[in-house]
């Protein structure tokens, strides 16, 4: 197997990195490419950021389901700083490449390239490739070697380092999986919306993306798109009414994902959040839906937080003593920008009124419909309506 060798930082992972290892790969015949990532760069001694832990997570999480290229943490847990030769023999000792290993270099490196250590040697055991980085034209370099006929991307992490810490615009410069990590930990001064700084205080991107894709393939084009749209809308009204927007995102993208399923299936999932099946959810099993959903985050996805699992159970009946988020996903499913035949005034009213005020105008809204159509409504959100004709809300 022919094999290159791609070193650095990665500090972060930016799409650079991989669009030159995607590069080699189609245009030198290379049949996959090894990233190496440093424990502490000769080269960049003082780049502050990613721990290893967490540059490693943002490779792996990168390539996956890509076979051509693979992570090898020799040099992390060498420790310290590495040279390219030590690198380069441990990697031939154990991958026995086909001929030569494949070093590839951007070309800003490359013009000292003398200097590094053993320098002769490196040229003995490994084929160089020159990548375009950052040189106008070519460098000076007396040694065999290949130059990479690639674009030059405009990139570099220090660039996304410096974009994330000034809060300006770097979430697509990296790959997706990569961002997802930096935001999650809060790396390289990463400030999440409303200025909190507490990993671990709110959903986990990569969750948030898992329960999306599974959602998408569950239901058709349309639902999807409605989903997506109730999401977004709550994540909107989380913001403005102080709640945990990716609570929100993650309740309204998730909300519906078992619409698709069978009347048995749907009996079966609801059946095992130990609540009675009602009589109306019998007669109209669909209906099921919100419980369903409720129960694979819980069985599938490892999500028992209280608030985002009760906002999707009520979603649709909606239920007494119902939560700040379970309302927020309850007003969002049913007046989302795609929901035709919705009263606009309800729209304008999400963007004055405060939560409770919405909450009981769409709630009405919904009923008014319902009646109207002299169509049933469900018990909990007749008992719902009689606790708040108590309040007087």
């Amino acid at each position: 197997m022919k094999l290159a060798m791609l070193g650095g930082s990665f500090n972060p992972l930016h799409s650079g990195h991989l669009f030159l290892a995607d590069a080699a790969l189609s245009s030198l015949g290379y049949d996959r490419i090894i990233l190496v990532p440093a424990c502490t760069s000769p080269f960049k001694p003082g780049a502050q950021g990613g721990s290893p832990e967490d540059r490693m997570d943002m490779l792996v999480a990168s390539i996956a389901g890509d076979p051509r290229i693979t992570i090898d943490d020799c040099e992390i847990r060498r420790a310290g700083v590495s040279y390219t030769i030590d690198t380069l023999r441990d990697i031939m000792t154990r991958y026995h490449p086909e001929g030569k290993l494949g070093l590839i270099m951007g070309d800003d490196l490359a013009a000292d390239f003398h200097r590094w250590r053993q320098a002769a040697d490196i040229i003995a055991l490994a084929d160089i490739i020159i990548a375009h980085r950052a040189a106008a034209g070519t460098v000076d370099f007396p040694y065999p070697h290949t130059w990479l006929n690639n674009e030059i991307m405009e990139i570099s992490s220090a660039l996304v380092r410096e974009r994330i810490q000034q809060g300006a615009h770097w979430r697509y410069l990296v790959p997706a999986a990569a961002r997802h990590i930096i935001e999650d930990r809060l790396l390289y001064g990463y400030t999440p919306p409303g200025g909190l700084r507490v990993p671990g205080a709110s959903v986990p991107h990569g969750l948030m993306v898992r329960v999306e894709e599974a959602a998408r393939s569950a239901v058709s084009a349309s639902r999807f798109l409605h989903s997506r749209n109730t999401a977004l809308l709550c994540w909107d009204l989380c913001l403005r009414f102080g709640l945990d927007p990716k609570a929100g995102y993650l309740a309204g993208i998730a909300h519906d994902m078992c619409k698709s399923c069978s009347e048995e299936e749907l009996l079966s999932l609801a059946r095992s959040d130990g609540e009675e099946i009602s009589k109306l959810e019998r007669k109209k099993p669909g209906l099921l839906h919100a419980r369903a959903a409720a129960v694979l985050l819980a069985q599938d996805f490892d999500i028992h937080d209280r608030d985002i699992l009760e906002a999707v159970r009520l979603h649709t009946t909606g239920g007494m003593d119902m939560g700040a988020l379970a309302k927020v996903v309850y007003i969002a499913d049913k007046i989302e920008v795609s929901r035709e035949n919705m009263d606009p005034g309800l729209r304008e009213l999400s963007r004055t009124a405060d939560l409770d005020r919405l909450f009981r105008a769409v709630l009405d809204n919904i009923v008014a419909y319902l009646r109207s159509r002299k169509l049933d409504i469900s018990e909990g959100t007749m008992r719902l309506l009689e606790a708040m004709e108590r309040k007087k809300l």
